[in-house]
């Protein structure tokens, strides 16, 4: 199979010819610079240290096209980008100064090199009528956004090799109200007044769909996957309880599936980190067709011979590979055995794509990643 037929097969529910491999395509299955600097030069790759979204205080690389082919990604992205003339602004602002995005939210440097995402610009508001008067809202139809994506989409749909990753960046209205508030200050107002933890998820999604629905326009019939996404656990649970979930945030995922499916025969990707297992029936019924990053350090998220089991026939499992233990703090045999591991388990009859649980920090030696790639391939054909 092609990599593209390989991953239509196995998001449909089908056995391809071996699990699919995504890696490197968003911020949400990239790779941070320090390992694709040496994925290069393992492999004698020499490529330009570009970075994904023009954004270097984000950290996640843009891989080139010979380093994807080496690390046998089945799937590429087509991404969207701030205005230019914000990421003019931040390009002409003064060194270690703090990155300011076009909603007004940002990040600050704590240490040389490293970036927190600190910078709240409504911390204060209570009211919709505070939520009206912040002059920050961003322009969602600024054309720079999306002016490459048609070609881009365009492109690679006529080479029809690899299979179509599309996601603009954080479109997702509960990670955007902790930016927009803080997350503690955002998760008490959960807690303490719903009516305008609801107007301010709802005003946010309501710019997203600003800039969606004019991306979905412009990648046409020329996508595979949609990336969505909120970070809802962790390590231990979920950020909120189910309940909360249902009565504030779930109703405006829903909406905003909706909002999607109605434009596009793409599937659906969610991604959300922590233990979600909670949830995961929720996200079936509002039409999630692919989970990610299956964070297997996570409670619930650990028992995948459950997950496939109460799950497998109704949503893909993309992920799994531990970014927690296993690929920063193993050797390269650990990191093969967790890839034959997670295979066994999630594969069998298809419906499982293999990543790392996120992004590829910088503490992670190239050679596990290498490591991990190289196992799906041996470890990954059907049948397993």
């Amino acid at each position: 199979m092609t990599s593209r037929e390989r991953v239509l097969t196995t998001i449909n529910h089908g056995q391809a010819d071996r699990v699919p491999l995504i890696i490197g395509v968003s911020n949400a299955t990239g790779i941070k610079m320090k390992p694709y600097q040496g994925i290069k030069q393992l492999a004698g790759i020499e490529a330009p240290d570009n970075y994904l979204y023009d954004w270097p205080e984000l950290g996640t690389a843009e891989i080139d096209e010979q380093t994807m082919l080496r690390l046998h990604s089945d799937v590429r992205g087509v991404l969207d980008l701030e205005p230019e003339s914000v990421r003019r602004r931040n390009h002409q602002r003064e060194p270690h100064s703090d990155f300011i995005d076009s909603w007004g939210s940002g990040q600050t440097e704590t240490t040389p090199g490293d970036w927190y995402p600190g910078i709240h610009p409504i911390p204060e508001a209570r009211t919709r009528d505070d939520l009206d008067a912040y002059p920050g809202w961003p322009d969602m139809s600024d054309p720079s956004r999306i002016a490459h994506v048609r070609e881009q989409a365009r492109l690679l749909a006529e080479e029809n090799r690899f299979a179509i990753l599309a996601t603009p960046w954080l479109l997702f209205p509960f990670e955007r109200a902790h930016a927009m508030q803080g997350m503690e200050t955002f998760l008490m107002n959960m807690a303490m007044d719903q009516d305008f933890a609801r107007a301010l998820l709802e005003k946010i999604a309501v710019y997203c769909k600003q800039l969606m629905g004019p991306f979905l326009e412009q990648l046409g019939d020329n996508v595979d996957i949609i990336k969505i996404g909120d970070d809802l656990g962790t390590q231990e649970s979920l950020m909120i309880s189910p309940k909360m979930y249902r009565e504030i945030l779930k109703p405006v995922h829903a909406d905003f599936i909706s909002f999607i499916k109605a434009r596009t025969n793409a599937k659906v990707l969610f991604h959300s980190d922590g233990d979600v297992e909670p949830l995961i029936d929720d996200f079936i019924e509002i039409g999630v067709d692919i989970l990610n990053p299956i964070q297997t350090s996570a409670g619930k998220m650990s028992d995948l011979a459950s997950l496939k089991k109460h799950f497998g026939d109704n949503i893909v499992f993309c992920g799994g590979i531990d970014s927690h233990r296993i690929l920063p703090h193993g050797s390269v045999a650990d990191v093969r055995e967790e890839v034959r591991r997670v295979i066994q388990s999630l594969g069998p009859g298809g419906g499982c794509m293999i990543g790392a649980v996120h992004t590829v920090m910088n503490d992670v030696p190239p050679e596990n990643v290498l490591a991990m790639v190289d196992a799906v391939e041996e470890f990954g054909r059907y049948p397993l």
